[in-house]
């Protein structure tokens, strides 16, 4: 089959009947049409109807060896720089589409498949491991153009070094049994973001103590199988009026707690399980972080020129481009996108093949960025909202210039050479990427996005190769 449109997406997604609970009800009817996933789902398609544009044919897929269908590129395991730079093209596409404010676009799933599928032979002749599975599910994925959403996040309940779950009812899901149809999962995990808005759902446990083998685990399954439960956080939907709510009426990601009651997971659907060493070594070792890293940091600067350009226009707007500390702050802006920019050259410039004959993007500029992007990008959503000083509390609403009191609206919120309507249409896009509930969510999630910034920057400081210059140092002071 290959690539589907975006109405194929809805249709599938549709017939699935996941079991999601918004508020407290649980989802019926097509999830498509409800207020709360609406608008996600209809930007989410116009995604996959780009796959299907004869006119970005090149762009958007590839040709498998031997096969007739197109797949979509963000699937395609790179041997080449080029292949590199076509992952890049592509996955700038959809970023563009999206103003890099989807940080679960299909093809970041799509991406974190292909690099499993790609060292799954880390796994070959290992306990309670199998590599083969990671590979029939990337082929089928692939061949279905399923879409996935995953969760790694085990409930905050006690985050200590040393805590130890003792519970006959699980909090954190755990394989509770194993018969010979497969694994039993019980539990929950957390931040499953488009939880129970896609076909699949992906599990994949944290770094694993070695007296707690039942967390060790690794599948996928379908989203509507038996007893898996979405239940959603609070909606950021606030109507669907694009004026009103520019950015959340067409990318709010809902993130979810998923609920596993007793699920079965079929032996063909298992990666591994009972293997603390496979649980703690797998993503360090895999291409897992270098290729999402690679996807991240390209929507991340997509994201951040969408920032700049609505920096520029606000400052246009109310024509205060003369004042230095405005351009002081519109260069920090600049300075941030054009290092990750650079990064991200460096990185494709020193890929290398790896051990699998992948071109694996080299890690560590990516690594620098995961560690950097964390701290600019509240910045720059504080430089928007310095900018736009008190324009960004009074607001009205769409429906108000629709009242009669329009003309008064346009003739007292006029700005320079813009009437009082598109003074706030561009007021309320900067007030919503910065100061509503979607914007707030979106800083939290940059912030977070590869999880605690401070182990991430450890993380970087036990990798970056030290030693040439520490040699040096020694060698100029004649120490032994």
């Amino acid at each position: 089959m290959g690539i589907i449109s975006g109405k194929g997406f809805i249709d599938r997604l549709n017939k699935l009947k996941n079991e999601v609970w918004f508020d407290g009800i649980k989802v019926e009817g097509d999830i498509s049409e409800h207020p709360t996933f609406k608008g996600l789902l209809k930007t989410k398609s116009s995604l996959y109807d780009l796959q299907t544009d004869s006119n970005l044919t090149d762009e958007m897929t590839f040709l498998l060896p031997g096969k007739k269908e197109l797949v979509g590129l963000s699937y395609l395991q790179p041997k080449t720089k080029e292949d590199l730079k076509k992952r890049r093209r592509m996955i700038e596409r959809w970023a563009r589409h999206t103003h890099g404010m989807m940080g679960r676009s299909p093809d970041y799933m799509n991406t974190a498949l292909m690099s499993f599928a790609s060292s799954a032979s880390l796994l070959n002749n290992k306990e309670n491991c199998f590599p083969e599975n990671i590979r029939s599910l990337y082929y089928k994925a692939m061949e279905q153009d399923l879409s996935f959403t995953h969760t790694f996040i085990t409930p905050q309940v006690n985050r200590s070094q040393m805590n130890l779950e003792m519970s006959e009812n699980p909090i954190s899901a755990k394989v509770v049994d194993r018969n010979d149809e497969g694994i039993i999962i019980k539990g929950a995990r957390l931040l499953a973001t488009q939880g129970g808005l896609t076909d699949e759902v992906l599990v994949l446990s944290a770094p694993t103590p070695f007296w707690d083998q039942d967390e060790a685990f690794a599948f996928s399954i379908p989203s509507n199988t038996q007893g898996v439960k979405f239940i959603c956080r609070e909606s950021f939907v606030s109507g669907e009026s694009a004026f009103n709510h520019p950015l959340a009426s067409r990318y709010e990601e809902m993130d979810s707690i998923v609920i596993f009651d007793n699920v079965l997971v079929p032996w063909d659907r298992v990666f591994f399980y009972d293997n603390a060493e496979a649980s703690n070594s797998f993503l360090v070792q895999s291409s897992f972080q270098a290729f999402t890293f690679h996807q991240v940091v390209i929507r991340q600067i997509v994201k951040t020129e969408f920032l700049l350009g609505i920096s520029q226009l606000l400052v246009d707007t109310i024509n205060i481009s003369e004042y230095q500390h405005i351009q002081g702050k519109l260069s920090e802006v600049i300075i941030g996108l054009e290092t990750i920019k650079a990064l991200l050259e460096k990185s494709e410039n020193d890929a290398k093949l790896d051990e699998w004959g992948y071109m694996r993007p080299s890690l560590i500029p990516l690594q620098v960025i995961s560690t950097l992007f964390p701290k600019i990008y509240p910045r720059f959503t504080e430089i928007i909202q310095l900018i736009g000083a008190s324009g960004m509390v009074t607001l009205p609403t769409e429906d108000t210039f629709n009242s009669e009191m329009k003309e008064d609206l346009n003739h007292y919120l006029q700005a320079t050479d813009t009437n009082g309507e598109d003074r706030v249409k561009i007021f309320r896009l900067a007030w919503d990427l910065t100061m509503s509930s979607f914007g707030t969510r979106q800083t939290h999630y940059e912030r977070f996005f590869f999880g605690d910034p401070i182990r991430l920057a450890g993380g970087l400081y036990e990798s970056y190769p030290k030693k040439a210059q520490v040699t040096e140092i020694k060698e100029f002071l004649n120490l032994k």
